[in-house]
Order: C-alpha cells, then structure tokens, then sequence
C-alpha cells in the first residue's frame, strides 16, 4: 500500500498557516505503519503538544500508472472515501524553519484513518 498525500491544496489554509501557495502540488508520503483501519482506537502521541487534524477525500488507485494525462486521470480511480490526516503541528513547524521534510510531523503510526466503506465513484 502506497499513501499518497497532495499539501498545501487549500488556499485558504495554506494562509491560516502562513504558507504561500504553491504554483505545482505539494506531494508527501505516509507510510503503511500511518494506516488506520475504521473501528481501531487512536491515541494521541506523546511526542506533540499541538495536534491538528484534517478531513481528507481519500481516492483508491485501481491500477499502475505513469505520467498519466490529465484528461486520463479518473481511469485510475474508481473508488472514494473520507480518512483524516493528523499532523504534529508543532513538529511540522521545526521542520518547516530548518527546511526539512514534514514526515516527522505527518507520518507516525496511526496518523491517517480512513472511512468504514470505500464507494464507487
């Protein structure tokens, strides 16, 4: 399983966080470990002071792809779903002002649930 997130999507949390917006997509990975399947307990970690969450609209690819055109995207996915992406802000903020990447921050165990039901789309 391969957890694909696009960053910085919405303009008007990219300004709540002070981010510019970006002109190409915001791409970051979440690992198998982040995967939380509905109906399991989430804990809040102890490593962060300042948990934000955010409701997701989570896409099911359906097969393997490369340097797909837009006008052919949706032959990709067929299902949909709602998952949360929980970020460690106040980790996600260190990162940020030593210009590392926001994995530490966004990609701990359990940091991404995912919805009961995936629907055809």
């Amino acid at each position: 399983m391969k957890i694909i997130c696009i960053g910085r999507n919405y303009a008007d949390h990219a300004k709540e966080l002070n981010n510019p917006l970006p002109t190409k997509p915001v791409f970051f990975h979440k690992p198998d470990t982040a995967y939380l399947p509905a109906g399991n307990d989430f804990y809040i970690p102890d490593f962060t002071n300042d948990l934000h969450y955010e409701c997701e609209l989570v896409l099911k690819i359906k097969k393997v792809g490369k340097n797909i055109a837009e006008k052919f995207a949706s032959l990709y996915y067929d299902e949909v779903s709602l998952g949360i992406d929980f970020t460690a802000r106040d980790l996600q903020e260190i990162c940020k002002e030593k210009k590392l990447p926001w994995e530490k921050a966004k990609s701990f165990d359990n940091s991404a649930p995912m919805g009961t039901h995936f629907l055809p789309i």
